[in-house]
């Protein structure tokens, strides 16, 4: 237990050095504000799992299809969130030399990859709202895959403030609605939230028809108020 101790101990020092050399290589010039000796302390005693967790889109290891296609309908509420419209692609000077083939559409698909296909699936089933058709989107597989730091790295990516809770049938829908109808007023945070509930497989029944009714009850809002001329 000795032996097995000092090899970590080597090796987090030589991780560190490593880190600390990388650090000093892309910002040569030191910051002028030093960080606090307490945040120092903790980085040193945190568990790696922590330390050396995915912070951005490009670290993710899991799946590339998944990652992909959950980043894209979350992106597909932007015209609804931040009220962007859809980025139009400018057509190839290539497509404008040749014209159209006039192949099948079956045949043209053919030589799509498996996520161009679902992006154009999920793009084509907007609603009137120009909001996606599915108002949830649910992470499976097995424990330690990444699921919950994928929701966290995707939702701070597409410019949200990722907001995690357990499905606890007592406080749940309480939360719920604070993190869809309430936002930040001290300025501290002003992005919209993305709920992101954890370990939902585990829920009672009285927290899925909870959140079952919430989502319904906010497609009949939009509908009526689409007629108001609310936004």
């Amino acid at each position: 237990r000795r032996r097995v101790l000092e090899a970590s101990q080597q090796l987090t020092e030589i991780i560190n050095s490593c880190l600390e050399s990388e650090t000093s290589a892309e910002n040569p010039e030191p910051s002028g504000e030093a960080e606090p000796a307490d945040e120092e302390e903790s980085a040193l005693h945190c568990l790696w799992v922590d330390k050396f967790t995915p912070r951005r889109y490009m670290e993710l290891l899991s799946d590339d299809y998944t990652n992909r296609c959950l980043l894209k309908w979350l992106k597909l509420w932007d015209t609804v969130v931040f009220g962007k419209e859809k980025a139009v692609k400018k057509a190839k000077p290539s497509a404008e030399a040749h014209p159209p083939s006039n192949q099948p559409k079956e045949q043209q698909n053919k030589w799509k990859t498996k996520v161009q296909l679902t992006e154009e699936i999920l793009e084509a089933e907007l609603d009137q709202h120009k909001r996606p058709k599915y108002k949830v989107a649910l992470l499976c597989g097995p424990p330690g895959l990444g699921k919950t730091t994928l929701a966290h790295v995707i939702a701070k990516h597409a410019g949200y403030n990722a907001v995690e809770m357990n499905a606890s049938p007592e406080v749940f829908k309480t939360r719920i609605e604070a993190a869809t109808q309430m936002k930040s007023v001290l300025g501290a945070n002003e992005k919209p939230n993305c709920l992101i509930i954890d370990e939902i497989d585990g829920a009672p029944a009285a927290s899925i028809n909870v959140l079952l009714n919430i989502i319904h009850h906010k497609d009949g809002e939009g509908e009526a108020a689409a007629g108001t001329g609310r936004r």
